[in-house]
């Protein structure tokens, strides 16, 4: 079981997507985020595979990710952040938002 100790090791905070690129040759439909986490934190890089949004929906969308796990290779992106999501009935990722836009990007979840 975990406990509240180890729950507080995980740096989780709020970001803003600011660019979009689809990888090519990726074995599946893979997307390279660049994301804004404030001052503190920077702009990171997270491969995450976000087929259910558009470009368009996803610049400017805040989000929540680990900013604090080791970088993971993901096939030719070297990705610095795990940008958290959950399934839809079709498996499909929805990213986990603040449900308002009045947060400081690079706030994080307590």
């Amino acid at each position: 079981m975990a406990t509240i100790e180890d729950f507080q090791k995980l740096d989780i905070r709020v970001g803003k997507i600011m660019d979009v690129e689809e990888l090519p040759n990726a074995k599946y439909t893979t997307h390279k985020l660049t994301i804004d986490f404030g001052e503190e934190i920077g702009k990171k890089v997270s491969g995450a595979r976000v087929i259910r949004y558009t470009k368009d929906q996803l610049i400017g969308k805040l989000i929540l990710g680990v900013v604090n796990f080791p970088n993971r290779q993901i096939g030719k992106l070297n990705s610095e952040v795990l940008t958290l999501g959950v399934p839809d009935a079709n498996k499909e990722c929805i990213l986990i938002s603040p449900d308002s836009n009045d947060v400081v990007i690079g706030s994080k979840l307590y």
